[in-house]
């Protein structure tokens, strides 16, 4: 009787074990999210190279589109208020198409709204500069597969 007690224990455990696998089967396979993500790519001060942290975050922004229809790309340049507003522009122009480039290299489609915001915003109405506006700010629009 304890040999039949003991093997109906192991059943149950095993079979206990067998949906839990099953069950985190179907969690790792459920279809991706597919909702707009936006992501931010920063810069060197005065460059307008992808760092390799920029090609990273890329890299995986294009990762969790997979599965994913892309409905548009939007790539905004920025720059921080050092140096002049016609300089801080031109640079925030290559800092979007140097993003719009590397997103497309990774697979995505090109962007196609970009534009460069030079330093506008960069300080604010009391006059203190914002930090970390070395960068390009994308969103990737997501819809599901049809």
């Amino acid at each position: 009787m304890k040999t039949m007690t003991g093997l109906a224990a192991a059943l149950l455990l095993v079979g206990g074990c067998a949906s839990v696998q099953n069950a985190r089967a179907h969690l790792v396979k459920s279809p991706p999210r597919c909702v707009d993500q936006t992501v931010q790519i920063y810069f060197e001060p005065d460059s307008a190279e992808v760092t390799r942290e920029g090609r990273m975050v890329i890299n995986q922004a294009a990762s969790n589109a997979a599965g994913c229809r892309v409905t548009a790309v939007d790539v905004i340049g920025l720059s921080d208020a050092a140096g002049g507003a016609d300089a801080n522009l031109q640079l925030s122009k290559r800092r979007a198409d140097a993003v719009a480039a590397a997103l497309t290299a990774n697979g995505l489609p090109n962007a196609e709204f970009k534009t460069a915001m030079g330093q506008a915003g960069a300080v604010t109405a009391s006059g203190q500069a914002q930090p970390l506006r070395r960068r390009a700010d994308v969103t990737l629009h997501l819809a599901p597969r049809s």
